[in-house]
C-alpha cells in the first residue's frame, strides 16, 4: 500500500479479503473491461507467438523424431533433436535446479513479468477465452446483464455457442499437449484409428480436454490467485528493488474528481476506477503491489488512455519499483541479484559443459569380478571382461572393439553386436594374448571402440596374468618388435 493511502486509512483492510470473494463467502465474479492500448497489443502479439510455437512444435521433425518431447510415462524426452533417458537424469536434475534459480532471479528483477507476459494460464485465458467472451457476449456491462437475467432465446443461444467454442478449443488444445507428451504420429492414430485400439491415449485426450475447460470455463482467476505456487511465493522472492506494476502514489495523490474549468489543486489520479475496471483479477492497483497482481498491464494501457484524455503525462500507472517511486531511481543490481547471478552463471557454465561433452553412446569394458586369468592352448592367456554399451540416438548401432597397444585377439561372445536405439546393452568378451607379451601382473590394455566403422572412445583397463622369466633371445625379439612399432 502506498504511504499516502496508509496515512489517510491505516488499516490495510484489502488484505483482509480477496477480490474475487464476497464478504458472505460466495465467490464474486469478474468481469474485466476489455483492455486496449500499446501493452495490450504488443501482449496480444507475443501470446500469439507462444501459441504458433505451442501448437506449431509438434509437428516439426529431426531426422523422422520430434523435435521436443516430453514422454514422462516411458522416460524419453527428446530436447530440441536430441534425445535424452533415464541415464540423463542428473541433467534433469542440474536443469530444474538451475530454473529454480533463473526464476529467483528473473523474479528479484521484473518480479511477476512471466505471470502477465508467458504463463500459459494468463496466455489462454486473456488473449484466447476473454476474447471469445467479448466476441460473443459483448463488453464486461453486457456480460453481467447477461449472466443475472433470465434464460431467454438469445441467452441461450450465446451460451450454447460459447460452451462449444471453448470445448472446441480445449479438445484441441488437448490434442497438441499430449502430441508433446506422445509425439504428433501417435496422436494421428489415436484421432483416426477406433477408439478401442487406443483407449488409453483416447482417455487421456477426453482428461485433458475436460481439465481445460473446466478451468477456463469456471475456474479461471482462482488458478492465479488460489493454486499456483509461484504467487505465493512473490512475498519471499520481491524487494523494495523489483520491477513491478506499480502506482505512482507520489504524483496521483491526493486523489479527486475532474471538475470542467477548475484548477486541480490534486494530484494526477482521477479516481476513475478505469484501473480497476479491466483487472483481471478485480484488485485496485493503487493500494500496492499484491499477491492476486498478475502483471498483465491492462490498468496500465487504461490508465495511460484516461491521462491522454486530461492531457496529463503517462506512467502514472507503469512498470517500476517502490524504490523507484520514491527516489526515481533504479536500482537493479542489489546483492541478492549479484547473489543469484553468479550461482545462476555457474550453474549454467556446468549444464553446458555437460552437454557439450555428453556422447551419443558410452562404452564402459571391466574385467569380470572374481574371474582370474585361464591359459588357452598355442601358449596364451585369456581374460574374462564385461563391455556394457548405452545407446543414447534413435538408431541402432554396431560396436566393434581392437587392441591398440598390444598384439591380441579379442572374441566377443554371442553373435549379437548391435545395440538398439535407446537401450543399453551388457557384452561379455574374452582377451587372449600371448605368454611372451605379459610382462607384468597386470599388463596395460588401450581397447578402441568403433561404432559403424567410426572411432567413438577409447578405454583403458588391465591384463592379469603369469610373469614369464624372459630368455636374453626374447628379450632381443621384443626389442625388435618394439622398434618396428
Amino acid at each position: 500500500m502506498s504511504e499516502s493511502n496508509a496515512e489517510n486509512d491505516p488499516g490495510e483492510s484489502f488484505r483482509d479479503s480477496l477480490g474475487i470473494v464476497e464478504k458472505s463467502g460466495k465467490r464474486k465474479w469478474v468481469y474485466p473491461k476489455e483492455p486496449k492500448g500499446r501493452f495490450t497489443n504488443a501482449r496480444n502479439a507475443f501470446s500469439a507467438v507462444l501459441l504458433l510455437i505451442l501448437f506449431g512444435t509438434p509437428f516439426v521433425t529431426v531426422d523422422g523424431h520430434p523435435f521436443m518431447l516430453f514422454d514422462i510415462i516411458n522416460r524419453q524426452f527428446i530436447l530440441f533433436g536430441f534425445a535424452f533417458g533415464p541415464h540423463d537424469f542428473f541433467l534433469l536434475g542440474l536443469s530444474m535446479i538451475t530454473t529454480i534459480v533463473f526464476i529467483f532471479l528473473f523474479t528479484a528483477i521484473f518480479g511477476r513479468l512471466f505471470c502477465g507476459w508467458i504463463c500459459p494460464q494468463t496466455v489462454f485465458l486473456e488473449s484466447v477465452f476473454r476474447k471469445i467472451d467479448y466476441w460473443i457476449e459483448g463488453d464486461h456491462k453486457d456480460q453481467r446483464r447477461l449472466n443475472e437475467s433470465g434464460w431467454t432465446g438469445e441467452k441461450t443461444l450465446k451460451k450454447s455457442t460459447k460452451y462449444l467454442v471453448y470445448f472446441l478449443i480445449s479438445f484441441l488444445t488437448a490434442n497438441m499437449l499430449l502430441a508433446w507428451v506422445i509425439g504428433i504420429e501417435p496422436l494421428k492414430k489415436i484421432v483416426t484409428e477406433p477408439v478401442d485400439s487406443h483407449f488409453a491415449g483416447f482417455t487421456a485426450m477426453m482428461l485433458f480436454t475436460g481439465l481445460f475447460y473446466w478451468i477456463f470455463i469456471w475456474f479461471r482467476e482462482q488458478a492465479c490467485i488460489l493454486v499456483c505456487p509461484y504467487g505465493r511465493l512473490q512475498g519471499v522472492l520481491l524487494d523494495p528493488n523489483s520491477i513491478v506494476i506499480a502506482y505512482d502514489y507520489l504524483r496521483g495523490e491526493p486523489r479527486g474528481k475532474m471538475k470542467r474549468n477548475e484548477v486541480r489543486a490534486s494530484g494526477d489520479c482521477i479516481d476513475c476506477n478505469e484501473c480497476v475496471v479491466v483487472c483481471p483479477t478485480g484488485i485496485d492497483i493503487r493500494n500496492g503491489t499484491q499477491l492476486e497482481c498478475v502483471n498483465c498491464t491492462a490498468c496500465i494501457d487504461a490508465c495511460d488512455t484516461v491521462m491522454d484524455k486530461i492531457n496529463k503525462p503517462r506512467g502514472l500507472i507503469r512498470y517500476d519499483s517502490l524504490n523507484g517511486i520514491k527516489t526515481q531511481i533504479r536500482k537493479i543490481f542489489t546483492t541478492r541479484v549479484i547473489g543469484y547471478s553468479v550461482v545462476q552463471v555457474l550453474l549454467l557454465t556446468l549444464l553446458t559443459f555437460f552437454l557439450m561433452t555428453r556422447s551419443e553412446i558410452d562404452v564402459t569394458i571391466l574385467r569380470s569380478p572374481g574371474m582370474f586369468y585361464q591359459e588357452q592352448q598355442n601358449d596364451q592367456v585369456s581374460n574374462l571382461y564385461d563391455m556394457k554399451v548405452l545407446n543414447k540416438t534413435f538408431v541402432q548401432r554396431d560396436i566393434q572393439v581392437k587392441l591398440l597397444n598390444i598384439k591380441g585377439e579379442i572374441k566377443i561372445l554371442g553373435d549379437n553386436k548391435s545395440v538398439p536405439p535407446q537401450e543399453a546393452a551388457l557384452t561379455k568378451m574374452f582377451v587372449m594374448l600371448d605368454k611372451k607379451s605379459i610382462t607384468a601382473m597386470n599388463t596395460p590394455l588401450l581397447f578402441a571402440v568403433y561404432s559403424n566403422g567410426k572411432e567413438i572412445q577409447r578405454i583403458s583397463t588391465s591384463f592379469l596374468g603369469p610373469v614369464e622369466k624372459k630368455t636374453k633371445h626374447d628379450e632381443k625379439e621384443h626389442d625388435d618388435e618394439r622398434r618396428e612399432k
